[in-house]
């Protein structure tokens, strides 16, 4: 590790910082990980969109459908392929807290930077806050490396600014993805702020968060590399400008995305979120592959018509 426990939050508060993309896992026809596929996307996010960390083996990822070692296998290949020019951040998210700590210790011998465990799907809705508490004490006591927190709808519950606010004084929670509504974590902001880097996945609202509640980290889903290229770098122009304090420019090139946003989102089949979004990549050039089951591929008519979109909303290809 690149720290030390006690020094987890500081470091974090150091260098977790600007655009996190959440990578996808290519997968081959016959449903094998397209590693060299992945290095490929790796080499294009960091060197040619300047992204800043990943997330790694996450829900993006199709976490849910890897084994133990293949997910182990992801947070390997991760740390190899950015080779320190980027940051990595390991989901070790699982029902089952042997397999979460098992995840951990090995995110944190192979060199990523950090981890990331959800909230687990609870059974029993009895002392649920005083269940989670125990359940993040008892993962950062197994090991070192710095946690983000992660409260999202699919877990059946969100976690509450309250709790998370108890969560941020343990020692290595560094930070929290808050997949909740504004007024959440907003509020987590103002009560945790300074223990824990607050952020959410949505892209159309993080410049307001940038430039209203002072976050320094976007945590994290596909956009940096659905809505960018080589050529076309404006969620990290206007990102930068909001760092710089130019607010007005950055509103006006956030707001230059629109038809990029709204083509990719209109075109989204709502049960093959996962599909959609590797077909988008492949447009790009990028390497998308083969969804695993039981999620859905896209039609030859969803394909045609998120090509056509694609080719109309405006992003720059060289």
């Amino acid at each position: 590790m690149k720290y030390h426990r006690k020094d987890a939050k500081a470091h974090s508060r150091a260098t977790m910082r600007g655009i996190w993309a959440a990578a996808n896992t290519p997968f081959t026809a016959d449903g094998a990980i397209d590693e060299e596929g992945y290095r490929r996307n790796v080499e294009h996010w960091i060197g040619d969109l300047g992204i800043d960390g990943l997330f790694i083996a996450g829900k993006q990822g199709e976490f849910f459908s890897m084994s133990v070692d293949e997910r182990k296998r992801m947070f390997d290949l991760s740390v190899e392929a950015t080779g320190g020019r980027a940051q990595t951040i390991m989901s070790c998210s699982d029902q089952n807290m042997d397999v979460v700590i098992d995840l951990a210790r090995h995110a944190q011998a192979c060199g990523a930077d950090y981890i990331v465990v959800h909230a687990p799907i609870l059974h029993f809705f009895k002392q649920q806050d005083e269940t989670l508490l125990r359940y993040y004490e008892t993962i950062a006591s197994k090991v070192d490396i710095g946690m983000a927190l992660w409260s999202h709808p699919d877990s059946g519950y969100l976690m509450s600014p309250e709790l998370c606010n108890r969560l941020a004084d343990i020692e290595t929670v560094v930070a929290i993805k808050y997949s909740v509504p504004r007024e959440m974590y907003k509020k987590l902001t103002a009560l945790a702020g300074d223990r824990i880097l607050v952020s959410t996945a949505s892209e159309e609202e993080w410049l307001d968060n940038v430039l209203e509640l002072g976050w320094q980290l976007y945590l994290c889903s596909s956009p940096p590399y659905t809505l960018q290229t080589k050529a076309d770098h404006r969620m990290a122009d206007y990102t930068a400008l909001a760092f710089a304090g130019k607010g007005e420019e950055a509103r006006a090139v956030s707001a230059s995305l629109q038809g990029v946003r709204d083509a990719f989102r209109r075109t989204k089949p709502a049960e093959k979120p996962h599909a959609h979004q590797k077909y988008w990549q492949e447009l790009l050039g990028q390497v998308g592959g083969a969804v695993r089951r039981p999620l859905l591929e896209l039609t030859d008519e969803e394909k045609r018509l998120t090509r056509a979109a694609f080719e109309e909303c405006g992003l720059k290809l060289r």
